[in-house]
């Protein structure tokens, strides 16, 4: 194998390549990356059984050939190499790259111990790059980090033939997110895929223009994969029921409060300075705005009030600061409002639905909700 490629288009493809490898590996040969060269192009693919990411690029191919080298190695030195055309060779068993006086030599794997890279013939419909990673990077924050529980580390994916419904939880918050999309396969069902994975994967599409969607299910494995400008990213799902979140968001709530989003956050975040970790703090709204309050610990203590518009009864409830600001951040919008829903214990609050406004009197029904359970108050 020997050929010569622009340095920027080697270091692109390698770090995306590379972006979903594990830091760790059971098997060493799984943090290796595949170059193979044909038909003008240079292929590169990554896979450790859960996730795999397969792009193409142009290049000068000289011989055609395949090699297996360390992936973060080579991503290392591909965005590091001089601002000249890279040529590589394989040589007795090594690769070795060139650019400019520049030269290393990497040691090579061996290719009958990769894994067979999934292959991809149907996709079942098309996305929007933009809207995809928008609904992810909302929902994608109230799944657990807990792997005690793998299923709701997980977003769920429910598609249907006209939207693709993003949904998570980590016991304490509900998110959901519908977006339109082209279901050109007339596909329904759930994909349950792991919340790091999709996230990262969201983050790549975001600006690759309409995004390609498939589902494999099938004996031996169960795997989405996304697709756009010659980038294809494989994950596999995770197995299990997830739980019905859906059922748990109340269908109106009279009682609620409406805020100004940013505003909210910055308080939250200064009042909550003063607090022990994992500390709710308290907030008290009435027709004079909201008030927040911090006991902290035996060194400090806050408050501030911040302008709100109550509807309904006065609440005072408490909430974890940051599982507030995460939903409030993910509204995208400038308004917030904050439904208070009601239990049979007057001394256990219902969850807090928050959803975004445009205005501080719009009405509109989000594609996006937040429904967040509070801290018992304390006493």
């Amino acid at each position: 194998m020997k050929l010569q490629i622009n340095r920027d288009l080697l270091a692109e493809a390698v770090s995306f390549a590379v972006k979903l490898l594990p830091q760790r590996t059971t098997l060493p040969i799984l943090s290796g990356i595949l170059l193979e060269a044909h038909d003008g192009d240079l292929h590169l693919a990554t896979f450790d059984y859960e996730v795999s990411s397969q792009t193409a690029v142009a290049a000068d191919i000289e011989s055609e050939g395949s090699v297996l080298v360390s992936g973060r190695l080579l991503a290392e030195i591909a965005a590091k190499l001089p601002d000249d055309d890279v040529t590589l060779s394989l040589e007795e068993g090594r690769l070795l790259v060139i650019s400019g006086s520049a030269r290393f030599e990497l040691y090579t794997m061996p290719l009958e111990e990769y894994p067979t890279l999934p292959q991809i013939t149907e996709w079942v419909g098309t996305v929007d790059g933009e809207r995809f990673a928008d609904a992810v990077a909302q929902v994608a924050v109230a799944a657990s980090r807990d792997d005690v529980t793998p299923v709701i580390t997980g977003v769920e994916i429910e598609i249907t033939a006209g939207e693709l419904t993003f949904l998570a939880t980590d016991r304490y918050r509900v998110a959901v997110r519908g977006i339109e999309w082209e279901n050109t396969g007339e596909t329904t069902g759930e994909a349950l895929v792991p919340a790091r994975t999709l996230s990262e994967i969201a983050k790549t599409f975001a600006h690759q223009g309409n995004v390609r969607v498939a589902l494999v299910k099938n004996d031996d494995r169960e795997l989405i994969a996304f697709s756009a400008n010659r980038r294809t990213v494989t994950s596999l799902l995770i197995k299990g029921n997830y739980p019905p979140v859906r059922r748990l968001f109340p269908q109106s709530v009279e009682n609620h409060a409406v805020v100004n989003t940013a505003e909210l956050i910055d308080a939250v975040r200064r009042v909550s300075l003063v607090l022990d970790r994992e500390s709710p703090l308290r907030f008290t709204f009435n027709l004079d705005g909201v008030t927040l309050e911090a006991i902290g610990s035996d060194q400090a203590q806050a408050r501030e009030q911040v302008e709100a518009f109550l509807t309904g009864d006065e609440v005072v409830i408490s909430m974890k600061p940051q599982f507030l600001i995460d939903g409030l951040h993910s509204t995208r919008c400038e308004f917030a409002r904050l439904a208070f829903t009601r239990t049979d214990n007057p001394h256990k609050p219902g969850p807090v639905l928050i959803t975004g406004q445009t205005s501080r009197d719009a009405v509109e029904a989000g594609a996006f909700k937040y429904l967040l359970q509070p801290n018992l108050l304390l006493r």
